[in-house]
């Protein structure tokens, strides 16, 4: 069962085989977030970690900013 999504194009080779996508925003913004923020996460895979706990001992010795 192939599934139908309005604004979505695929490219093919000769073969038939997709080569790309159109992706038409209008109609898909949120696809293309889904797809831009699981792109980032990929490319980010080999950083260096840091935990939650380092995290929020690193923002509590912070000075608040001053409003206004």
């Amino acid at each position: 069962m192939k599934l139908m999504m309005s604004g979505v194009q695929f490219i093919v080779d000769e073969h038939g085989k997709k080569t790309a996508v159109v992706i038409d925003l209008t109609k898909n913004a949120e696809l293309w977030e889904d797809f831009d923020d699981r792109a980032l996460a990929r490319s980010r895979e080999g950083e260096p970690r840091e935990t939650l706990e380092s995290v929020r001992k690193r923002l509590s010795r912070r000075k608040p900013r001053s409003r206004g």
